[in-house]
């Protein structure tokens, strides 16, 4: 039997938390689940650029701002629970904020910037997660998308924290997985290779093109090409996928 989805309608009715949502991949996300029909509520550190995303949406959808540092567990609850009471419920979330961290080996981190990575990177998604579930139960189920990276199975050199972070969200992915089985509650991994974000593109010519050849497609993903995996995974075309991994990396990982 063929199911035929009305991709412009998938998401109404649902509400959806993207954090990381002012610029890159979240972005993206964000704008493409507005387009969709969902509710966004587009979260970031920097409000600026938060506004300016949902303000995009809300031209033809619906989407609100917040400010959020997601290192903040207390932030985080209380924005779940503003959702709760402005919205009814939550539906889905996109938990995709992150950081890089500096380029160095492991043994010449410093103890608190190795800090930092994890907290943004690993802590964070456990923070979200943690009130995210709630939520979702009371709401009847969700569907939960958390970014990981190609560093989720692989170790690149100069990332040791990173690599770390990511590869713990993916176990951490796993196992909420298999305790949500039965709410009704999917969680899901993707895994971006190198993504033309503001921080990649940022580095210099000779970088970006050591980038691309490092992908067998010989091109960098776009934003866009996560947002439409992460939105897949959030819909009722993947209701029978949960602790899964994703990964969308032009071939990177299969070498």
């Amino acid at each position: 039997m063929t199911i035929r989805i009305d991709r412009n309608k998938e998401f109404a009715g649902k509400v959806v938390l993207v954090t990381g949502a002012g610029s890159g991949i979240g972005e993206a996300t964000a704008k493409l689940l507005g387009q969709l029909g969902a509710t966004v509520i587009v979260a970031d550190i920097n409000i600026s650029n938060a506004e300016k995303v949902a303000n995009a949406i809300a031209m033809h959808g619906h989407a609100t701002a917040h400010q959020l540092d997601v290192a903040d567990p207390v932030a985080i609850e209380k924005l779940i629970g503003q959702i709760e009471h402005d919205c009814g419920g939550l539906d889905g979330a996109v938990n995709n904020a992150g950081i890089p961290g500096h380029r160095k080996e492991v043994a010449e981190y410093g103890i608190d910037e190795w800090r930092r990575v994890v907290e943004v990177d690993l802590n964070a998604v456990f923070y979200a997660i943690r009130y995210e579930i709630p939520a979702m139960r009371r709401r009847g189920g969700g569907a939960i998308v958390n970014i990981g990276s190609i560093a989720s199975s692989i170790g690149i050199p100069l990332t040791g924290p990173y690599d770390a972070a990511k590869h713990a969200v993916l176990g951490l992915t796993k196992t909420a997985a298999l305790e949500n089985a039965t709410h009704n509650i999917r969680i899901n991994c993707v895994g971006p290779g190198y993504i033309e974000t503001p921080f990649i593109m940022s580095r210099g010519p000779e970088v970006l093109a050591g980038y691309r050849a490092k992908h067998p497609m010989n091109k960098l993903g776009s934003a866009e090409n996560i947002a439409e995996v992460a939105a897949f995974l959030l819909s009722d075309r993947a209701s029978f996928t949960t602790g899964s991994y994703y990964v969308a990396d032009g071939g990177y990982t299969a070498q």
